[in-house]
């Protein structure tokens, strides 16, 4: 069986196309109004997709529906799975197809319906052995149905511009699949370009005033956290007039304290360090006249359960809490997934997302509220205390994803 897809301008050309290249004996199997051209190549000027398809044996019978449902009313098994078949190992492919899904609901139909009928019938001086090898058949072809269901429907045309443009953001080609379906369900009237937008815009998912009494950023090594500290704690006091007061419990990493030290130094903010879960506590009620304290954690390996176990111990001391997953925008996307994966043991609440000036490639941010199913609280996009720290803004994010803000 060859399928193929056709871009016209009506039905009319379409036919005739059809009937020229395929025969009088194919079929049209779906056809939808399109729009091509414009920005990165889509949704411009108004067309009709038509997708046909025609039996490359002519001796074969054509498999359909209607086909199905005749064969419905027998019992031969060994037809569908030929059927089932020929459709899995002859179709070709040609550019992004949509695949008759009707003949794939009957086959399932069908074979529910033997599957009942075996399961309910008594069979009376069969062997077992018999009604368990057509069961098992039944189960096979089920699943050969669930397989070309599921090949097809994932299907997308790897030479649009859209996918194209999505994947040089670094996107995953799952995540891919989920902005196109959305992109498509838009209306029509909308611009291109705002299209893309406010699909990305819906993507993104911000947190204000994520501040709470105690704010603790979490997050592995290099990523951050202490300059993020320090510019969250000038925002806070500096702009925002607010009694801040800094803990930090990352004593291994070697200056870290003393760069913790000098910022809340300069910034005339109290400073504990912290060695046990005793200090902490006792740190915590030294600093509650502070409207906020923020605790800088030891950066930890997401692969290593054991350390960060030992950082939820001193967390779970900690009483009105917000914990901030604290991730770098330049983080590989397999990175991203054994990041979030590895501290959701702490129960993080909200994403800060750092080192946007580092990076010219912003896809991550999508892949990090993807991958992390929690709302971004703050982004960093330079190196200036507190300057280069901003809250989290659907509208700025979208224009920084797509390459319309620049940062550097």
């Amino acid at each position: 069986m060859k399928i193929k897809k056709y871009v016209v301008n009506d039905m009319n050309e379409a036919m005739t196309r059809i009937r020229y290249e395929l025969g009088a004996d194919a079929i049209i199997i779906s056809q939808r109004k399109i729009r091509k051209g414009g920005f990165l190549g889509l949704f411009s000027k108004k067309s009709l997709e038509v997708t046909a398809a025609i039996d490359n044996y002519s001796t074969e019978k054509k498999y359909n529906s209607n086909t199905v449902n005749k064969i419905n009313k027998g019992n031969n098994i060994e037809v569908i799975k030929r059927m089932l078949e020929e459709r899995n190992n002859n179709v070709k492919y040609d550019n992004n197809i949509n695949h008759d899904t009707n003949a794939l609901d009957s086959y399932k139909e069908i074979l529910e319906s033997k599957s009942e009928s075996f399961q309910n019938k008594s069979f009376k001086g069969k062997k077992s052995s018999e009604t368990k090898d057509l069961m098992d058949e039944i189960r096979d072809l089920k699943k050969i149905v669930k397989d070309i269901g599921k090949s097809e429907k994932s299907y997308v045309d790897e030479n649009s511009s859209l996918v194209k443009f999505f994947k040089d953001l670094d996107l995953e080609e799952e995540f891919i699949e989920k902005i196109i379906k959305k992109v498509g369900n838009l209306e029509e009237n909308l611009e291109e370009r705002e299209k893309i937008k406010r699909v990305i815009e819906d993507t993104i998912d911000v947190r204000v005033n994520s501040v709470g009494k105690v704010t603790v950023l979490v997050g592995p090594t290099g990523v951050g956290k202490t300059t993020t500290i320090a510019k969250l704690a000038g925002k806070l006091s500096l702009i925002d007039k607010k009694k801040v007061g800094l803990i930090t419990i990352d004593t291994y990493r070697i200056g870290a304290v003393e760069q913790l030290k000098t910022y809340a130094d300069i910034m005339n903010i109290p400073f504990k360090v912290v060695f046990s879960m005793r200090d902490m506590e006792k740190a915590i009620i030294d600093l509650d006249y502070c409207d906020v304290i923020l605790v800088d954690t030891t950066g930890r390996s997401s692969k290593n359960m054991m350390q960060i176990s030992e950082l939820r111990a001193f967390i779970e001391k900690i009483k009105e809490k917000s914990v901030h997953l604290v991730i770098s925008a330049s983080t590989k996307n397999k990175d991203i997934e054994t990041i979030v994966k590895g501290y959701s043991i702490l129960e993080y609440e909200n994403i800060i997302i750092t080192k946007l000036d580092e990076t010219s490639i912003y896809g991550s941010i999508l892949t990090i509220l993807d991958k992390g199913k929690k709302p971004i609280s703050f982004i960093t996009t330079g190196q200036d205390v507190p300057d280069d720290i901003k809250e989290g803004n659907k509208e700025e994010i979208a224009k920084i994803v797509l390459g319309e803000n620049k940062l550097c």
